[in-house]
């Protein structure tokens, strides 16, 4: 088994130890490995409680669950490589509707972090829960005042506390509405903090998010998800990539006719936009880029 395995194996144990903690708190569980998203809100499902919103909005739906659930942010495309973010990945979930407390999710975390290893350097509270909220940590954590720690999906909003270990955010606990808990820790953090996993340079990053999003049943096309697929394969190739896929050995193929295209015409147009390129003649605009005008 090479390292890359091993990583992977001891991430898959970090999710079943999760789902085993959840289950003996009486706390249903479930797994969801596709990317693809629960509402048409976003192309790519980018949190776990994206398919819970009309639960949070429910105020006569009372219960609590958690998950795990491969996530993808195309938001975080250029910041991969700097060994703390992943384009995609499994955040663990835990939700609940006007049952848990603040201070019982708060303990629920502290709980599962320490079998993990990962204790905090500190949480992070805003300015205008400081006072409401620090207590419940009962001096265990250090407590850094943050007045960014609020959230919001565009309907439902609440403040937050985020966790920290080695300057980088592991998770946080959302306070939906004030009534309700929205958790997210990321496995694939949690697990190269307490394991010492080294995370993947970009290149690996990409692959492993193409694959992801084949997996989850998309195919390379002109059109949200699929443009998106044909962007980071792209990406890969462009990078001096590979990937054992017929996807990519098509994708090479289009971008070899793209330039091929691009170079007996551009002298002919020299004035036109890259918006244009790309709208008359499908030429992406890293192709003309890569000639410099």
């Amino acid at each position: 088994m090479n390292q890359k395995e091993v990583a992977y194996d001891i991430a898959g144990r970090l999710i079943h130890d999760y789902r085993d903690y959840c289950l003996s708190k009486g706390i249903d569980y479930a797994c969801f490995q596709s990317v693809r998203p629960h509402d048409d809100t976003t192309l790519f499902c980018s949190a776990g409680m994206q398919q819970y919103k009309p639960l949070f909005s429910n105020p006569s739906h009372k219960g609590t669950l958690s998950n795990s659930q491969a996530c993808l942010r195309m938001g975080d495309l250029d910041e991969i490589g700097d060994g703390t973010h992943f384009l995609h990945f499994t955040m663990l979930g835990l939700f609940s509707f006007r049952e848990m407390t603040l201070s019982d999710a708060i303990e629920f975390w502290l709980e599962f972090l320490a079998r993990t290893g990962v204790r905090p350097d500190h949480v992070t509270i805003h300015p205008d829960r400081i006072d409401e909220w620090t207590p419940l940590y009962r001096g265990r954590i250090p407590i850094v005042v943050d007045p960014e720690c609020m959230w919001s999906d565009g309907s439902i909003s609440g403040y937050c506390t985020e966790f920290y270990k080695d300057g980088i955010e592991i998770g946080n606990i959302v306070n939906p509405l004030g009534t309700c808990i929205d958790a997210g820790f990321g496995a694939e953090r949690l697990d190269m903090l307490s394991n010492g996993t080294s995370p993947e340079n970009a290149l690996e990053t990409l692959c492993s998010t193409v694959l992801k999003i084949i997996e989850s049943g998309y195919r390379p096309g002109n059109k949200e998800q699929g443009y998106v697929l044909r962007k980071l394969l792209r990406r890969v190739h462009s990078l001096g990539g590979s990937l054992d896929h017929p996807f990519f050995q098509e994708e090479v193929e289009r971008q070899n006719r793209l330039v091929r295209k691009y170079e007996r015409l551009r002298h002919s147009y020299p004035d036109k936009s890259i918006e244009w390129w790309f709208d008359t003649h499908g030429i992406d605009p890293e192709t003309i880029s890569s000639y410099g005008t």
